[in-house]
């Protein structure tokens, strides 16, 4: 006489016939038809079907999901397939009311305890946030490879966590949570010049930001977008979307100054001075006294520190060909960056601004001091050289081609310097209509 199977999942299994990678595959494509989800939708591995097969199981400890897709696969509720199989006695009567009133109680617990299963802890919600606060904190001062592979593994977190839970409030915290950390990962794709990436990923954060009604995270991702544009050589595009994103309700002091910087050099990039300078003048002139919870509460990588509006602001005059007004804002910008603690200096506004320094001098014919000024821009490693600060040492390493640069030793030094920094960077090297911004 054969053994009784463990469970009543094993005993359909072995009725139909099904080992276990065919339970594995049937799983996967019952999970396509009724959960729907693509990548987010519940897997089953061969150690999970062998193990559920065998018992021991507490079926309140699968998500509602999971849950969904085996009564689908068997026709039967899943506190009964995790259970022994039930004998047929064919001396039983055809109604038993109180095995009748019995299956009705546990069904009302199972139910219940479905519903309590299908909320998280508000605790474990806190720590996810402040996580993505601390992520976003400690941005600048990280490798923006660091920064992508710690904001990959929060977006993991939150999308199991969301798959768990049907509270309202709950879904509403992580749509927004989710916004962030993808909105975190668009920025380090951008860093590490994976501009088609990062342009995908800031369009993700808004679709969040739209679900959530969370407005001060679109205006970041259009600004995001409008940072890819300016920086593919679509200084249009990228007035369009620091515009639109000026135009989102609920934005504070720090975000408006961020969409205006952003507006001010995209102007530049144009040509057109007198909407450049209204802009930089604007940005450095916002002062209503009010506050959003991104850019401010949780700030970071989602505020606008003053040296990073200076940097902005040396970068717009350079472009619109202010020298003197570039070198008092690069100037600027690196003694506010001076001030604070070593380990939280951005090594992106300090090779940017040394960069607007050194090429605010070579406009003025000053290779000498330029040299000096590019002195911070060596120390930093090679995987924190971002987009910005490559693409600032590209326009030094061109402008230096020029003629009246041409057979002097100290500019061919320079150059050469300059092409071995961006050589040995662990990011992207980027060419193309970003570094001949200068002769526009």
């Amino acid at each position: 006489m054969s053994e009784e199977p463990p469970t009543l999942l094993k005993h359909l299994c072995n009725q139909l016939d099904m080992d276990v990678p065919q339970m594995v595959e049937q799983f996967a494509k019952t999970a396509d038809e009724v959960i729907g989800k693509g990548g987010n939708n519940p897997t089953c591995s061969e150690r999970t079907a062998k193990r559920w097969r065998a018992g021991g199981v507490n079926p309140a400890s699968l998500s509602p999901d999971t849950r969904r897709v085996l009564e689908s696969m068997f026709g039967r509720r899943v506190p009964d397939l995790f259970a022994p199989p039930t004998q047929l006695d064919p001396q039983a009567p055809a109604f038993d009311l109180e095995h009748e009133i019995d299956m009705t109680a546990r069904d009302a617990q199972d139910d219940a305890s479905a519903a309590a299963a299908a909320s998280i802890s508000d605790t474990s919600l806190d720590q996810l946030a402040d996580d993505v606060t601390t992520l976003a904190r400690e941005y600048a001062s990280i490798a923006p490879i660091q920064a992508f592979q710690r904001g990959k593994t929060l977006q993991q977190q939150l999308q199991d966590q969301r798959d768990r839970t049907q509270v309202p409030a709950q879904q509403q915290r992580l749509l927004e949570l989710l916004g962030q950390v993808t909105a975190l990962l668009a920025a380090s794709a951008f860093n590490l010049g994976a501009f088609d990436s990062a342009r995908r990923l800031a369009r993700s954060a808004d679709l969040y930001g739209e679900t959530a009604r969370f407005e001060p995270l679109r205006a970041y991702c259009d600004g995001i977008l409008a940072y890819i544009a300016y920086f593919t050589g679509m200084p249009a595009e990228a007035v369009a979307k620091a515009r639109r994103a000026q135009a989102y309700g609920g934005l504070g002091d720090v975000a408006r100054q961020r969409l205006l910087a952003i507006e001010a050099r995209a102007h530049g990039y144009l040509g057109d001075v007198e909407s450049a300078l209204r802009a930089l003048r604007l940005s450095e002139d916002v002062d209503s006294d009010t506050r959003d919870s991104l850019h401010d509460d949780i700030g970071g990588e989602f505020g606008f520190s003053t040296e990073r509006l200076a940097m902005s602001s040396s970068s717009t005059a350079l472009l619109i060909h202010d020298a003197e007004h570039a070198e008092q804002a690069a100037r600027k910008a690196l003694a506010l960056i001076e001030q604070r603690p070593e380990e939280a200096r951005s090594a992106h506004v300090l090779g940017s601004a040394s960069a607007d320094l050194a090429m605010a001098r070579l406009l003025d014919n000053d290779v000498e001091a330029a040299r000096e000024a590019l002195t911070p821009v060596w120390a930093i490693p090679a995987d924190q050289r971002v987009t910005g600060v490559l693409v600032r040492a590209g326009q030094i390493q061109h402008y230096l081609t020029r003629p009246a640069f041409r057979g002097a030793m100290l500019p061919r030094e320079l150059r050469d310097r300059v092409e071995d920094f961006t050589r040995t960077a662990t990011t992207h090297q980027l060419t193309g209509p970003a570094l001949l911004q200068l002769e526009a």
